[in-house]
């Protein structure tokens, strides 16, 4: 059974997702305007739209439990390693995806208790696909209206012909040296943006994601929330660490 408090996180998920697609359907009229930040990543209205919606909605439903978003300025770490529970969110998951309008950017929302994300909320508004997770009731997918289904996955055996996800926007010779490294047979490989390709390996629709290059913590959170409790036995491990000093990832592989 899904918590009310998930219930209404992918409400305030939805919310987002409706500003972002708003901004989105205008785009080929109107136009909107694309900033660069200091890590050379672009930065939209859209972002910032649901940046401002997320974190006054979360701040309503739970006045003490301090957030974390992209679009925020990240609280001093001898501040947050006081923290037992936070928020942690990317209002848009793929912006490079949303202004080349391909539909595979997302919104992410994730609670972290005590290092572990315990809830998550992964909705590609342009697709009107919703995944969903908590540790208490496990892992769901839902598209447009249709009814919420659970999702399910295993650990990917190495020694046998793999489905791999990978980056649409951030292909590496890192990837390739670990696939020869490691002498995996890839048998397909899919590419999509953002948090989607978690929720693909937690619906068992591809065998593993790896990503060589970093990302941020608010990058994953909430997609690895859907992948641990997508588990056919107890609960997967991501092998990632939340509310580092600089919440950075070097790397990840989700499947193994």
């Amino acid at each position: 059974m899904v918590s009310d408090r998930l219930k209404k996180v992918i409400a305030i998920a939805q919310k987002a997702g409706s500003n972002i697609m708003e901004i989105y359907n205008r785009q080929e009229t109107v136009g909107f305007k694309v900033t660069t930040k200091s890590d050379h990543s672009p930065l939209t209205e859209a972002d910032l739209s649901a940046h401002t919606v997320i974190v006054e909605e979360l701040s309503k439903l739970t006045p003490g439990i301090p957030i974390i978003s992209e679009e925020s300025q990240l609280p001093d770490y001898n501040e947050r390693s006081e923290w037992n529970s936070f928020w942690l969110v990317d209002p848009l998951d793929g912006t490079k995806e949303f202004i080349k309008r391909n539909g595979e950017f997302t919104v992410n929302i994730a609670l972290i208790e005590e290092g572990v994300p315990v809830l998550g909320v992964v909705y590609a508004p342009a697709k009107k696909l919703l995944y969903f997770a908590e540790m208490a009731s496990g892992s769901f997918k839902q598209v447009g209206e249709e009814e919420a289904t659970r999702i399910f996955s295993s650990k990917a055996n190495p020694s046998v012909p793999l489905r791999m996800i990978e980056s649409r926007s951030h292909g590496s010779e890192a990837l390739e040296t670990y696939l020869k490294e490691n002498n995996l047979k890839i048998k397909e490989r899919i590419s999509s943006g953002s948090s989607i390709k978690i929720c693909l390996v937690a619906e068992g629709k591809a065998d593993f994601y790896p990503r060589m290059a970093p990302t941020m913590e608010w990058d994953v959170a909430a997609g690895d929330a859907i992948y641990r409790y997508s588990s056919t036995q107890g609960i997967h491990s991501s092998g990632i660490i939340y509310n580092k000093p600089n919440l950075k990832n070097e790397s990840f592989i989700f499947g193994f």
